[in-house]
């Protein structure tokens, strides 16, 4: 069992070494979607992470088009993270191999990949303030994995 957290174009190491910890303490599988604004080599990355790197299930793809194309066959449930989406998280009923995709931090995922996929979109409510954008990028992806898993009852959590 896993939940699969999709990090397209990520862009700060530190939120991706923060993510990769999540994910190694959850059992999920993290899919970094290229172009990254940073190396996987980085030493900030490997610092935000800590010594949870060999414990990560990590996936890299070329590009979100190369993702899309490696998984339509399984056809698995995505929903795409985003704050333009229809529906809160805590609507959906999450299951196991679920794929959560976030975009990046400056700009979040595709507008045309959103609009093409709306009833997907998930959203975690925020203030109407129209100067507060969006909330950290991982604190919002441990916001949703953590409810997912809370949903399936933690599983094979302690």
């Amino acid at each position: 069992m896993a939940l699969h957290i999709v990090l397209v174009e990520p862009e700060i190491p530190p939120n991706t070494g923060n993510i990769a910890r999540s994910c190694a303490a959850t059992g999920s599988v993290l899919h970094l979607v290229k172009p990254l604004g940073f190396s996987i080599d980085d030493r900030s990355l490997k610092r935000a992470g800590l010594d949870y790197w060999p414990y990560v299930q990590v996936r890299i793809h070329e590009s979100l088009e190369e993702f899309l194309e490696e998984y339509r066959d399984r056809r698995p449930r995505m929903f795409l993270a985003t704050t333009k989406g229809e529906r809160c998280y805590t609507d959906v009923a999450f299951q196991d191999e679920d794929m959560i995709l976030f975009g990046r931090e400056t700009a979040g995922l595709p507008r045309d990949f959103i609009e093409a996929n709306r009833q997907r979109s998930i959203r975690i409510p925020l203030s109407e303030d129209t100067r507060l954008r969006s909330l950290n990028l991982s604190n919002s992806v441990s916001i949703i994995l953590f409810e997912a898993l809370r949903q399936m009852n933690f599983p094979g959590l302690e």
